[in-house]
């Protein structure tokens, strides 16, 4: 069960007030924020993850959520936007300076969320999907029919990477907030391999994938957090 928490926000280029629900997600590390009033990508059932800087070159948007301390990747999605914090940054400073970036930035319409560039590039993947085999297509129909919509409410994605006729795999790259949650080699096991053995023949496993910078990125983090709670626990206890 979600507990939804409503801010509003003035804008300070225009007397407009956007409301964001801000939604808890099964990652404590990872919020969905929603705002009815207003559409964030102009492209239904699609959604843009960048866990660097150097991936959010072609989102505005992102760039500037990346400036905000302990923002480790955003999620764009076409009526939400998910926020992964690091582990030792507390909601309660990080949900407000998000939600105020977010209503500044969407009522100034000064930057698109994402360019030009990034949608044309996802149109071509679109089309280039036409050719695919009956088993690939059929992976994919499941997946937009019956498991994105529930990976979504959730605050996440899933993108279908590849298929290797010869073994049966599947591969496929969870986003936002599944990406690392705690339940989600569950998800993939227990949830969503079941499904597509169930449905399609020829499928044998599940296997989620990571791209290069994102397995660099994680690493960087995960040396960052040692780093931090090692330097916790090394210090001494304050004086009274």
């Amino acid at each position: 069960m979600f507990r939804v928490k409503t801010f509003t926000i003035p804008s300070l280029f225009s007397r407009r007030f956007l409301s964001f629900k801000t939604l808890e997600t099964p990652n404590p590390n990872a919020l969905k924020f929603v705002s009815p009033e207003c559409q964030i990508l102009p492209i239904p059932s699609k959604t843009f993850e960048f866990t660097s800087t150097l991936q959010a070159i072609h989102s505005p948007l992102a760039l500037k959520l990346f400036k905000l301390p302990g923002v480790r990747s955003v999620m764009l999605g076409e009526d939400f936007l998910t926020v992964n914090k690091q582990d030792h940054i507390n909601w309660a400073q990080l949900r407000p300076e998000v939600v105020d970036l977010l209503d500044v930035f969407l009522t100034s319409k000064k930057d698109p969320v994402v360019t030009k560039e990034l949608i044309e590039e996802s149109e071509k993947e679109i089309e280039s999907s036409e050719d695919d085999l009956e088993v690939v297509a059929m992976i994919k129909e499941l997946i937009e029919t019956r498991i994105r919509p529930a990976i979504q409410d959730d605050g996440g994605d899933i993108e279908f990477k590849g298929f290797d006729e010869e073994t049966g795999n599947v591969f496929l790259k969870l986003q936002g907030a599944c990406k690392s949650c705690s339940s989600s080699e569950d998800t993939l096991k227990n949830g969503i391999e079941q499904m597509m053995k169930h449905y399609i023949d020829g499928v044998q496993e599940v296997i989620q994938i990571l791209d290069p910078e994102e397995e660099i990125a994680l690493k960087e983090f995960d040396r960052l957090e040692q780093k931090i709670k090692q330097k916790s626990q090394d210090s001494p206890p304050p004086s009274l």
